[in-house]
């Protein structure tokens, strides 16, 4: 079984905001040994629908989605699941996973923690 990651962003029409996202994709593509692809829930390219087609195209059989947002609100919780659906129901052969937000992990609040306090001490 082949197996892929899309990091999922929610999507802006400013290059400015999508930059960051990009050179994460970037960094951690250079880093991992699976295939990797950035994909945004909305307004801009690539959709996470787009994402998914070319990555079945080239052969993979399991996605996991995970979401680059802080908590799951009304996108996580009923948008993304409804998109996550609807890609099942067109791709029967894979198997996709949505997992929980970056930011519900220990180590993303404790990353965010420590930002932050340097940023306090230093103001």
């Amino acid at each position: 079984m082949s197996h892929a990651l899309i990091l999922l962003a929610h999507g802006s029409r400013d290059p400015r905001w999508q930059a960051p996202f990009a050179t994460l994709a970037e960094t951690l593509a250079q880093r991992l040994s699976t295939p990797l692809r950035l994909a945004y829930m909305e307004l801009c390219e690539p959709s996470l629908e787009a994402s998914v087609a070319e990555l079945a195209a080239n052969g993979i059989t399991r996605i996991d989605i995970l979401p680059l947002f802080f908590a799951a609100g009304r996108h996580l919780r009923e948008d993304v699941p409804g998109q996550v659906e609807s890609l099942e129901a067109r791709h029967p052969e894979l198997r996709l996973s949505l997992l929980a937000p970056v930011g519900e992990h220990p180590a993303f609040v404790e990353a965010l923690t420590t930002i932050i306090h340097e940023r306090a001490r230093s103001s």
